[in-house]
């Protein structure tokens, strides 16, 4: 189900000028979420003004203005027909780039042949202090399982992390940097905490 559009961007997919499709839904509750409206997956129920078939006639009519779609959300990877819009804006000849949080590594292994570049958020050290972020158990490998299949797929990627003074610590990031040099990954480009869409006081308080 999409949750909303951004016709134009020349960010959200380096290089590429893109529209950006949210989808709702996402498995975790990261208390520092700006898209907390995109949480709740409601298969049944369209929530906005944007469908499928909407977004299909909007990739129709620019074909030539933009050159890629990038998916985002929520948690794109928890909607079912994510990979036949892939296949879709696929073949209108865009290139495809994918926002991931890596929760869910069985469904990203049957889209990454399908994708120009990934977008992974790693949101601290791969290691339990990941669970503190997003509220569930072993979130950690599944992490660690979707980054090791982007780098399998050996597909463009980059690593995100948003911070937080009340998240996260220098040594937290000092020790996600040396986990992710021995993974012999890109560094992790740090994005700081912004309140808009976050419905976590506290963090909002204590915002540096």
């Amino acid at each position: 189900m999409l949750a909303g559009v951004v016709p134009f961007s020349s960010v959200d997919f380096p290089g590429t000028l893109a529209a950006v499709f949210f989808l709702q839904g996402c498995p975790w509750g990261c208390r520092y979420c700006h898209n907390t409206h995109l949480r709740p997956y409601h298969p049944t129920d369209n929530q906005g003004e944007w469908n499928w078939e909407k977004a299909r006639s909007f990739l129709h009519e620019r074909v030539g203005f933009l050159d890629g779609v990038v998916f985002s959300g929520g948690e794109p990877t928890a909607q079912s027909a994510l990979k036949s819009a892939i296949e879709e804006a696929r073949q209108m000849g865009y290139r495809i780039g994918l926002h991931t949080s890596g929760s869910l590594p069985d469904r990203l292994k049957t889209i990454l042949h399908l994708l120009d570049w990934v977008g992974l958020d790693i949101k601290a050290p791969l290691d339990s202090r990941y669970d503190l972020i997003t509220g569930m158990e072993g979130s950690a490998a599944r992490v660690q399982a979707s980054l090791q299949l982007i780098l399998e797929a050996g597909i463009a990627y980059q690593l995100r992390t948003t911070v937080h003074p009340l998240l996260h610590t220098a040594q937290d990031l000092e020790d996600l940097h040396a986990q992710l040099q021995q993974l012999g990954t890109h560094p992790s480009v740090i994005q700081q905490f912004r309140s808009q869409g976050c419905e976590d006081i506290e963090l909002i308080a204590t915002a540096a």
